[in-house]
């Protein structure tokens, strides 16, 4: 998985799956943008006014449990 935030556009994506082919994206909610592949997998999101919507956008932190 990768994050990318422009700060130009003031977007973050998260990829999930890297070189899928996007078949369909919807806005689900404003500003949230769901890219899906022809099988209807989640392959990417796309949060758009992310400094207004995310709280740290400094940073990433993962965490896995168990």
């Amino acid at each position: 998985m990768k994050v990318f935030l422009d700060k130009k556009t003031d977007t973050m994506s998260l990829v999930f799956r890297e070189n899928a082919v996007i078949a369909e994206s919807d806005e689900e909610k404003p500003g949230v943008i769901l890219d899906f592949d022809a099988e209807g997998n989640l392959v990417s999101m796309e949060i758009l006014d992310a400094s207004r919507r995310v709280t740290e956008t400094s940073g990433v932190e993962f965490q896995l449990t168990e």
